[in-house]
């Protein structure tokens, strides 16, 4: 599998991929969901929890 990336047009900045995560790899800023590349463990729980599908694998 793939690091989770974050397609920053289509994220609403909703902060649920930030809350699902359970490693804390993802954050917001200014805004937008930024994912830690190095602390991501590519378990996919911020795909399925984000509404506009702005996540992927």
């Amino acid at each position: 599998m793939a690091k989770a990336t974050v397609d920053a047009d289509n994220c609403v900045g909703c902060g649920a991929c930030e809350s699902t995560c359970a490693v804390s790899a993802i954050s917001l800023e200014d805004g937008k969901a930024v994912v830690d590349q190095e602390a991501c463990v590519e378990c996919g729980a911020c795909v399925s929890a984000c509404p506009v599908s702005a996540i992927s694998l």
